[in-house]
């Protein structure tokens, strides 16, 4: 079952980390992309749930993201910092992200 449902995105200045999850919390993607590639890939997958966490340009990317089909959620950072893994770094924020998404007990 490789169906997209939940992306976590740790947005930054210039580069975007991406981790996309099926339904059951595994892993389908990681992925590192540009600022202005970010549209470009989005409008490319099947509509599900895009998870960011709540910070200076999280509103703005939120509008576009929903201008693409997508469902999005905006998480609080406190929330999202119990579920990294290790020592912190885009990818492992991006995964954190989207697996605080996919708690139902998580503060949205």
């Amino acid at each position: 079952m490789n169906e997209i449902s939940i992306v976590g995105i740790d947005l930054a200045k210039h580069v975007f980390q991406l981790h996309a999850v099926d339904v059951r919390g595994h892993k389908i993607f990681s992925k590192l992309v540009q600022r202005d590639q970010l549209r470009m890939v989005l409008s490319q997958l099947p509509p599900c749930r895009v998870a960011m966490e709540a910070c200076g340009s999280a509103h703005y990317w939120a509008r576009e993201i929903r201008a693409l089909g997508h469902e999005t959620e905006l998480l609080p950072p406190q929330a999202v910092k119990p579920f990294v893994l290790g020592h912190k770094n885009d990818a492992r924020d991006a995964a954190a992200i989207a697996e605080a998404a996919a708690r139902p007990a998580t503060p949205r």
